[in-house]
């Protein structure tokens, strides 16, 4: 099955893409497109029947860490960043008046 894409529909997905594309570029963009598409069509009449839909290509597993709950107190360590501070606090330059 071949998939033929008229130029509106290549300028369509170029403009979705925010690509602007010479008339050269268009003609090879849509034959590359419609070579995707024939390789999906192609796919298509493979037999999945009693194969599992795979998640991912790759043997995924939870690489998250467990949360640590630490309630300390760290603001000795934040004011030695501030390039001025007053009575334990930032102090800025007054923007109101």
């Amino acid at each position: 099955m071949s998939n033929k894409l008229d130029k509106e529909m290549i300028e369509y997905v170029s403009i979705l893409a925010k690509l602007d594309l010479t008339e050269i570029e268009q003609i090879q963009a849509g034959a590359d497109i419609e070579q995707m598409l024939d390789y999906i069509d192609k796919m298509k009449e493979l037999d999945t029947a009693g194969i599992e839909p795979m998640p991912h290509i790759f043997p995924v597993r939870n690489v998250f860490r467990e949360d640590e709950v630490v309630n300390a107190d760290a603001s000795e360590a934040m004011l030695r960043n501030a390039p001025n501070q007053s009575d334990g606090q930032y102090q800025v330059p007054k923007t109101v008046e």
